[in-house]
């Protein structure tokens, strides 16, 4: 993997994942199922980034989450641990085989009264949800980001954040002639981030990028 080989010691990655909190029983469960039922299990944030995402909600007292992406439901999981006393995540998926996994994975969470999976394209079920959210997690098709921030950004809570995933793309938005149409995406989008000012974003170097935006 090119950005694990090149931008991301091997023992480096190892060290932040054994030196993070370790996952509870359940969710290490979704991480083994998945990774032996999923060609693309790799897809799934895993336990560094999940805690992440987890402590950034607490951090925000978030009560309202959404999330675009859900796959097998491993981060709706792990967001849902930080949400303050009332809270609730509504994930979107595309994808049939990952609502059902989904929803079987968060039945058998501590959380399935807190996290709602609506199946269907994104942008539709985002269009019928009244805002505000407290915390956005963008984690869905790289040639759809863009269109998911614009939709988000109006309901954004005042002091709400957006996260999305994967903003490195293994080291190809460095230089994105010639590669996949997702890293040319997520490279114009990183760019766009960066001047406009709608918004005050940070690119971190978690994992394979998450970039935190909020309002200006």
């Amino acid at each position: 993997m090119l950005f694990m080989a090149e931008f991301m010691e091997p023992r480096v990655v190892a060290y932040a994942e054994d030196h993070s909190t370790p996952l509870p029983a359940y969710l290490e469960r979704v991480d083994e199922h998945t990774r032996e039922n999923f060609p693309a299990w790799g897809m799934m944030v895993g336990r560094q980034e999940g805690r992440f995402l987890e402590l950034v909600v607490f951090a925000l007292g978030a009560t309202r989450v959404l999330e675009i992406g859900t796959f097998t439901g491993f981060s709706s999981i792990a967001m849902a641990a930080g949400l303050a006393p009332g809270g609730a995540i509504t994930t979107c998926e595309v994808d049939p085989v990952h609502v059902t996994t989904a929803r079987a994975n968060i039945t058998a969470s501590p959380y399935e009264d807190r996290i709602e999976v609506v199946e269907g394209p994104a942008l539709a079920t985002i269009e019928h949800l009244d805002g505000p959210f407290d915390f956005v997690f963008i984690d869905a098709d790289k040639t759809g980001y863009d269109a998911y921030f614009e939709a988000v950004l109006p309901k954004l809570a005042r002091r709400g954040l957006i996260a999305l995933d994967n903003t490195l793309q293994r080291g190809e938005v460095l230089d994105p002639v010639g590669a996949h149409d997702g890293a040319v995406a997520i490279a114009a989008l990183n760019d766009k981030l960066a001047a406009d000012r709608r918004v005050v974003c940070a690119f971190t170097t978690i994992r394979d990028g998450v970039t935190l935006v909020r309002r200006a």
